[in-house]
């Protein structure tokens, strides 16, 4: 998994600035924990579509890791038993997601909440987090699904 998952991160979030060298956590909506070619690490995050440096080295990521907002923000516990509740416990390679990303305005639950292979979601966020990069808040989108 860990391999092909890097390609994945490599072609469709490259772009961000992230050299993948391995993925070093991931939750279960899906956000991974990135360690880079410089020893840096990253958080990819699909459902708000970024992937941001986090921890310059590994005890800047054991400092953070101490962080109880960011234990929350990574665990995301509240969403998780709602996904879990609505849509049942998750299938080995599979990830809860948004149908529709915050940032394109889809609700954090209810009927936005879904399932998705972890190499489709990484795919499709990437996909869809470059071509809104450079777009201003408030910008209005068309998301068309194409199959």
């Amino acid at each position: 998994m860990c391999v092909e998952l890097i390609g994945i991160i490599k072609q469709d979030w490259g772009w961000a600035g992230l050299v993948a060298e391995q993925i070093v956590g991931d939750n279960e909506f899906g956000n991974l924990m990135i360690k880079d070619v410089d020893g840096a690490y990253w958080r990819l995050c699909p459902e708000d579509l970024y992937c941001r440096r986090i921890a310059h080295s590994r005890a800047e990521l054991d400092r953070l890791s101490q962080d109880q907002d960011f234990l929350q923000d990574w665990t995301m516990r509240e969403l998780v038993a709602e996904a879990r509740e609505r849509l049942g416990p998750l299938l080995p390679d599979r990830k809860y997601c948004l149908r529709i990303p915050g940032p394109l305005g889809g609700e954090y639950g209810g009927d936005n909440l879904a399932t998705l292979s972890l190499h489709e979601l990484i795919s499709v966020s990437g996909h869809i987090a470059r071509q809104i990069e450079d777009l201003p808040d408030g910008a209005q989108v068309v998301l068309k699904v194409v199959d």
